[in-house]
């Protein structure tokens, strides 16, 4: 009995709360996080499959549809994505400025090759 109760005590001071609410070593259960984390990439996924369903749209009805919906998939991505990054949850680098630069001027090199620029 008194292993049962050390083993216990050891478990709860592996896994102090940061303040983020997490778990240092995470068990298996799904925390918060993990559960935005999943549907940020269901919402990925489906923009990716209704990017195509859009492009293949045999009718004018179907395409305003599926438009819409596609819409309303982007504002809920960009609403967890929001979400998490107020949460420290999806930290991004900033951009470095000579990076976009190079980018910028590579698109337009391209661009110029481009038919119907």
């Amino acid at each position: 009995m008194q292993q049962q109760n050390n083993q216990a005590q050891n478990q709860q001071q592996a896994t102090p709360q940061h303040s983020t609410g997490l778990p240092q070593v995470k068990g298996p259960e799904m925390n918060d996080r993990d559960r935005i984390n999943d549907v940020l990439a269901m919402e990925k996924y489906m923009t990716t499959a209704y990017n195509i369903a859009v492009n293949e749209a045999s009718t004018d009805p179907l395409y305003q549809t599926q438009m819409s919906i596609l819409t309303n998939l982007h504002r809920a991505q960009r609403d967890l994505y929001n979400a998490m990054s107020a949460k420290g949850w999806y930290k991004t680098d900033p951009a470095d400025v000579q990076k976009v630069n190079q980018a910028f001027q590579q698109f337009n090199n391209y661009h110029t090759q481009f038919p119907y620029s």
